[in-house]
């Protein structure tokens, strides 16, 4: 059963179009809990139906321990991954 927060995240996550990305900070606010970054990374890991790869750091870092995985699901979806990071351009 998910919380209500992990029901916010999970919208919140949702919005994100296609192509674009949103760090874990912004995802925060969007979902009430300014400052609740790591509460984001949390929820995300009990929510793996929703597109977590569309969540990266605020410096557009993708994760560091589903790199590969992240990398491989944001191309498929148009993004540019160089080094780890996306384009300022594919983000929130």
């Amino acid at each position: 059963m998910k919380t209500e927060w992990q029901k916010k995240v999970e919208r919140t996550v949702r919005a994100i179009p296609k192509g674009k990305t949103a760090g874990y900070a912004l995802v925060a606010t969007m979902a009430g809990r300014p400052g609740g970054a790591r509460a984001v990374v949390r929820a995300l890991h009990a929510l793996p139906q929703v597109p977590w790869w569309r969540v990266v750091r605020s410096d557009g870092t993708v994760a560091e321990a589903v790199r590969a995985e992240q990398t491989r699901a944001l191309k498929k979806e148009g993004v540019v991954v160089v080094d780890g990071k996306v384009p300022a351009s594919a983000r929130l």
